[in-house]
């Protein structure tokens, strides 16, 4: 009974801690917040307040999307009155956060902590190689045409970042074609080595694809590790701190 209530009181008071910080959640290209409920909901169950936000992701060009998503799940935790503010991303959603605070400097004292799930932070081989072939714009959207490789390529244009970053890469693909065109390891849209960034604090690869890492356990827990820790607790992970922030 006492190791019981023991357990109880921990699990209450390590929620009251997280209760008071909040986790804005913004989707990859062409997919939605509902990717992201199975995120959402753990989160929520650790005791995070949790902004999922859903952008129009093939509408408009990345400098618009990231004014659009970013301000939202701002607005969101501010709505919520909570602090400090934390980013969980896939995809797209990680160029969107590093390009909102580079355009914004000035407001990076929101943030804690930022998880990036297969972020094309050097930009994907697949768009170098497919954005001119007929109906990829349709698909992808003028984002989409963005996240190439060149010099040119918004990914390129970023530079290092300057918060608290963990980056979660894949390693298996269920879209061979689209593999074909990228250096392996690969997730089936970027490979393990475009989704590396200067600046960032923890990086790990675990065996998931890219369309669904959102939803596996091990990278929620992964995830969760970062947010409360700033460190993937996973052995094969690199966890080499931020030396470079105050």
């Amino acid at each position: 009974m006492i190791r019981m209530l023991a357990c109880w009181l921990l699990i209450c008071c390590a929620m009251a801690a997280n209760a008071a910080e909040c986790v804005v959640l913004l989707h990859g290209l062409a997919r939605t917040a509902g990717s992201m409920v199975e995120m959402r909901d753990a989160l929520e169950v650790e005791g995070y307040r949790v902004v999922n936000v859903d952008y129009p992701s093939r509408s408009q060009p990345i400098e618009a999307l990231a004014e659009l998503a970013v301000d939202e799940g701002l607005a969101g935790c501010r709505a919520r009155e909570v602090a400090p503010v934390n980013f969980v991303t896939h995809s797209l959603g990680g160029i969107l956060v590093r390009q909102y605070f580079k355009q914004h400097p000035q407001r990076l004292g929101v943030l804690k902590r930022v998880v990036m799930l297969g972020p094309p932070n050097q930009g994907s081989e697949v768009v170098d190689n497919l954005k001119d072939v007929p109906g990829f714009e349709l698909i992808n959207g003028s984002a989409g045409l963005q996240l190439g490789t060149g010099e040119q390529d918004i990914p390129r244009q970023l530079g290092p970042v300057e918060f608290e970053l963990g980056v979660i890469a894949g390693t298996r693909s269920i879209n061979l074609i689209l593999s074909s065109y990228l250096p392996n390891p690969d997730d089936g849209k970027v490979s393990v080595a475009s989704t590396k960034v200067a600046g960032m604090c923890a990086f790990v690869a675990l065996p998931v694809t890219h369309p669904f890492m959102m939803n596996n356990d091990r990278v929620i827990r992964q995830t969760l590790s970062f947010l409360q820790h700033g460190y993937f607790e996973d052995p094969r992970a690199v966890n080499q701190g931020c030396p470079q922030l105050p």
